[in-house]
């Protein structure tokens, strides 16, 4: 591994990123997150292509606005046409009016895009990048150079690469960023060209510019790095066209935590997982629970042997302190847990456990019929929570309501192609009596809208509460309509979130668990 270094990163999100099937970014998007990326330190913000559409280009309008601490935003090009000067192209002339103190623009290394696509004398499209580049300079830009396909027009014809390069150094290129387009290159091979190249340049800077097509983004960028690359282009939670750039959520931490190496925003590394989850929200998206460093199984412990080990001694099944990254050590009960599990996951939400109570052994034992069943705490804490203090008697709270009996009926109206479906709940407060009807187009919304009509009245405090997921899952299967199926709920009242699971044969029972516990969780805990 290379002595530690300066390493720059350089953020692709708003523009490389948004090429990602799903992923769109409204102009107040975009600047919110331009923001978020300089407060964690990010070194150069790729802001977009400006003249490719109107959202850019408003975007590099507005961006002028915000008072950023540190990163510089860059506009995004490419070189000039072939027929026409560098002075008159107007894609030039609206990367200078942009106005940015860096711009980056691309321009072709492969002879294959040379002559088959561009259709262009290979010296023509040596003379358009060291143009291009030369223009922007003397108009006092900084240039990053994104040598595109770098890595297939080196394999193919490593003297014309090479000259492309040069034609960039010549105009005064600051960094030359070597492309992986297509991302299908393998590690070493990498390492071998990057070498080279970093050796054949050595007044200017390399950068790293990957993709995921063969799962390898972040390998591959880390091994430029490692062998003299000092810049790094990526995108948050790996967003980008087909399989996706280069993530910034792995390389950012791994730059620094395994490979020593400093960078600018090594001191905020502890909003990593934070930003992550940002920028999901930004383009909803459900985040990656498996992302590595900032997912939420990223140190999680389902097995007792792991849980209790980890326990001990957390490194020895965790290979960072979590907290580094802004993440948390989470234990998983299931029918693999022991007793460390179970004393470690009721620790973790507030409830303190003797592990040699014969009560915690009859109550692992009850978990594990109850997971037989179909049930499953993992993503459910709040339903463990309540089960396991009714169980051990530990919960001092009220009961607040009783369940006497609920009713769905689902109607399908074939003329107007519509279903209605209406719930009836009867329940008792306090020995008070509640009766009350709700309608909604399913029958799972029918309950939930009786259920809280039913208590909002002695309950306000349950007005804020949202159902913000729902998922249905076959446990069992092979039954037939009798399969067991787990019913998951995630719900919110804006300052918490909370999970809570069901199982039944019967689907509306399911639910109707899982809704009686999401209620009750907040009456008891968050009220």
């Amino acid at each position: 591994m290379s002595s530690p270094k300066k390493v720059l990163i350089y953020d692709t999100t708003l523009r490389d990123g948004s090429q990602g099937e799903g992923i769109s970014f409204p102009l107040s998007a975009k600047l919110r997150i331009t923001e978020k990326l300089d407060q964690f330190g990010i070194d150069f913000i790729e802001g977009g292509w400006p003249g490719s559409n109107p959202r850019d280009m408003a975007f590099f309008k507005e961006v002028k606005n915000l008072k950023l601490n540190h990163a510089k935003v860059t506009a995004f090009g490419s070189t000039r046409r072939a027929n026409i000067s560098v002075e008159e192209d107007p894609q030039i002339q609206m990367l200078l009016d942009a106005e940015t103190e860096v711009i980056t623009i691309f321009g072709k290394t492969w002879l294959l895009h040379v002559q088959e696509v561009l259709r262009i004398e290979p010296e023509t499209n040596l003379e358009m990048i060291e143009d291009s580049v030369r223009h922007l300079v003397k108009n006092g830009k900084k240039v990053i150079y994104d040598a595109e396909h770098f890595f297939d027009g080196y394999k193919d014809n490593n003297n014309y690469a090479i000259k492309t390069l040069e034609a960039a150094v010549r105009g005064g290129a600051s960094n030359l960023s070597l492309c992986d387009t297509n991302g299908g290159m393998m590690i070493q091979e990498l390492r071998e060209i990057v070498a080279t190249i970093v050796t054949l340049f050595p007044k200017t800077d390399i950068g790293m510019h990957c993709h995921n097509d063969c799962g390898l983004g972040t390998a591959l960028s880390l091994s430029g790095i490692d062998v003299g690359a000092k810049l790094v282009q990526g995108t948050i939670n790996g967003y980008g066209e087909r399989n996706g750039n280069a993530n910034l959520t792995s390389i950012v931490p791994s730059l620094h935590l395994k490979m020593g190496h400093e960078l600018n925003c090594q001191n905020s590394l502890k909003n990593m997982r934070d930003l992550s989850l940002f920028l999901d929200d930004m383009v909803n998206q459900r985040p990656d629970i498996r992302a590595p460093f900032v997912g939420a199984s990223s140190f999680a412990h389902k097995g007792g042997v792991h849980a209790d080990a980890a326990n001990k001694v957390a490194r020895s099944y965790e290979h960072i302190d979590p907290a580094l990254v802004g993440n948390r050590t989470r234990v998983l009960v299931s029918d693999m847990s022991g007793r460390s599990s179970i004393m470690m996951k009721a620790k973790e939400i507030g409830i303190d456990l003797d592990a040699r109570s014969e009560e915690l052994k009859i109550f692992l034992e009850e978990l594990k019929k109850l997971e037989f069943k179909g049930y499953e705490y993992e993503a459910a804490d709040a339903s463990f929570k309540m089960l396991l203090s009714r169980f051990l008697n530990k919960s001092t709270q009220k009961n607040f309501f009783d369940c006497i009996s609920y009713r769905v009926i689902t109607e399908r109206d074939e003329k107007t192609d519509s279903n209605i479906s209406e719930a009836t709940v009867k329940l008792t407060i306090d020995q008070k009596l509640h009766h009350t009807v709700s309608e909604s187009s399913g029958p799972v919304g029918a309950l939930d809208m009786a259920l809280r009509k039913a208590l909002i009245s002695d309950y306000p405090q349950i007005k804020d509460v949202k159902l913000i997921d729902f998922t249905v899952r076959i446990v069992e299967g092979g039954l037939g309509s009798k399969s067991i199926i787990r019913v998951h709920i995630e719900s919110t009242d804006g300052d918490n979130v909370w999970g809570t699971v069901g199982a039944s044969d019967n689907v509306i029972e399911a639910s109707w668990e899982a809704l009686k516990d999401a209620l009750e969780y907040k009456l008891i805990y968050l009220s």
